[in-house]
């Protein structure tokens, strides 16, 4: 997909940034959001996949093993499986190489962040509309300790070839680049799950859902 919508809310946007809406720094956010929605083109790659085996603490897809208990085990009633990389694209990586100053710096990287957020909710309504999915949930490579970052080259083996089809490459330490992508495995599900559930880290700006310290133990263990 290369025509994901983008739409950045900007009253939500200089909330999040703590600025007044007729301050001169908003002013400023505000062109630079204008350059960046001009530069931008997120796209995003995705497959069908199934599910050939699954064990006490990994499943294969598509003859791809990976190790975790908690993926295992959130689709144990799941046959088929979407692997996939969105990425706010290298262009707007680019735009926002050439921008001077640490306070602009930052104020790029949130607008990128919303970008790639906009972005993402697009292709999962897409996708669950298309294949008709109704509840859906992902999990990601590198949330959670039990599935680790490196099994990140594994679900682009899944996926096919995230560099030449979008852009998007890995690191020695399986790090996106760019950095504004995200990658993972969504799935049809009638359990509400979020990675957030089982990761304690205190005050995170992206947490989605409050910690349940006991949930492994109830679900997982």
């Amino acid at each position: 997909m290369s025509d994901l919508k983008f739409d950045i809310n900007t009253t939500s946007l200089l909330q999040s940034l703590r600025l007044d809406e007729t301050s001169d720094d908003a002013k400023t956010v505000l062109g630079l959001v204008e350059g960046a929605m001009k530069a931008a083109k997120p796209k995003a790659m995705f497959k069908e996949a199934f599910i050939d085996e699954t064990g006490d603490d990994y499943v294969v897809i598509d003859g791809i093993k990976f190790s975790s208990r908690v993926l295992r085990v959130n689709l144990g009633e799941v046959h088929r499986v979407f692997p996939y990389v969105v990425t706010a694209g290298r262009e707007l990586e680019e735009w926002s190489s050439g921008i001077d100053g640490m306070l602009e710096q930052y104020w790029a990287d949130q607008i990128k962040e919303f970008i790639l957020g906009a972005a993402y909710n697009d292709f999962i309504t897409r996708l669950t509309a298309a294949y008709g999915l109704g509840t859906t949930a992902s999990m990601n490579p590198g949330s959670l300790e039990d599935w680790p970052i490196r099994e990140q080259t594994k679900l682009f083996s899944l996926i096919g070839d995230p560099l030449t089809g979008i852009g998007v490459e890995l690191t020695d330490s399986c790090l996106m680049v760019p950095a504004k992508s995200i990658s993972g495995i969504r799935y049809a599900t009638e359990v509400t799950y979020e990675n957030c559930q089982l990761c304690s880290r205190e005050n995170c700006p992206n947490r989605r859902a409050p910690y349940d310290p006991l949930l492994w133990e109830q679900r997982y263990k």
